[in-house]
């Protein structure tokens, strides 16, 4: 039954990739977000300019990855050409390492695809 759901969604897309979330983006929830930003706040901030072991995160989404002045970024990651959406935080905070070999970012990535959701929907929310 599957297949035959998807074929046709194929089909008319011209057989484009389809990224499939763990949890719709209005079910992710930004309060559980909260709790599990806990782990990223030994080295990031979401006050601008407050630099930890890691850049602040103010203003991340939207913005070219490596690219404020005020931290010291990884010659890899100043040259990944990542710009910080949902999408591209979800592949880089499941698998740092993969997403940018030779980044700073000393984690080996978060698992579970809803924590990962609802990390992103907090800060979709709290990191303007």
């Amino acid at each position: 039954m599957w297949d035959r759901m998807v074929r046709p969604f194929f089909h008319a897309v011209g057989r484009a990739p389809i990224v499939i979330l763990a949890t719709p983006l209005w079910a992710a929830d930004a309060t559980r977000g909260k709790i599990a930003f806990q782990q990223c706040e030994a080295c990031h901030s979401l006050v601008p300019g407050e630099i930890k072991t890691g850049p602040s995160l103010a203003g991340v989404m939207g913005r070219k990855a490596g690219s404020t002045d005020d931290y010291s970024y990884s010659q890899a990651m100043k040259n990944c050409g990542l710009v910080w959406n949902d999408a591209t935080l979800r592949r880089y905070l499941a698998s740092p390492k993969a997403v940018v070999p030779g980044t700073k970012m000393a984690f080996a990535g978060i698992k579970d695809p809803k924590r990962l959701d609802d990390l992103i929907a907090y800060l979709r929310k709290n990191a303007r």
